[in-house]
């Protein structure tokens, strides 16, 4: 089944929040301690809409080959919001990018990743941040491999799973971005 990378919509918001819980939820790749619910998850998706900001979701979706007619499946998602809430911050973005455990290393985040930067680009974003749990060595790798660079590590201001958390700041700074 060809993989299909598109703008989310309401009617993603269950499959969105079973990704999130089992994928950030589930994991230190979000330090949220208890799952979010549909409806949260639906706040928060208006919320981006209301900013304008993109969520894209990653789709596989039947092709004509497929003889079972599988139905199409929402296997990850990304988006980005404001960094802070101060207006300096304005050209900042901080991003999140979630797959299911089963598509992982497969090329699915990085085609997410893809659509989040060209999106962050197109709209004259300077920086996307990244906020990563500092055992996540393959998270870290992978955004090296997008270009980011570690700016700075927190030490223990996480605190999950009976344990202190570490977080590393990791940016992709667009040289190319002009301000009007």
């Amino acid at each position: 089944m060809p993989l299909t990378i598109r703008s989310a919509t309401t009617a993603d918001m269950p499959a969105i929040t079973a990704i999130y819980n089992e994928s950030g939820v589930g994991t230190t790749a979000s330090y949220d301690l208890a799952p979010v619910s549909v409806a949260e998850r639906l706040e928060w998706f208006e919320a981006k809409q209301r900013h304008q900001f993109p969520v894209f979701v990653a789709e596989y979706v039947a092709g004509d080959a497929d003889p079972h007619g599988t139905a199409p499946q929402v296997v990850g998602f990304a988006s980005y919001g404001a960094f802070r809430d101060k207006a300096g911050y304005a050209f900042t973005v901080e991003h999140s990018v979630y797959v299911t455990a089963d598509r992982r290393a497969g090329g699915v985040g990085r085609m997410l990743m893809s659509a989040l930067i060209d999106a962050a680009r197109g709209r004259g974003v300077h920086v996307m941040v990244g906020a990563i749990d500092a055992n996540n060595e393959a998270s870290i790798k992978f955004h090296e491999q997008l270009g980011f660079t570690v700016a700075g590590r927190l030490d223990e201001v996480g605190r999950k799973f009976g344990h202190w958390l570490d977080v590393v700041f990791m940016t992709l700074t667009f040289e190319d971005s002009r301000i009007d």
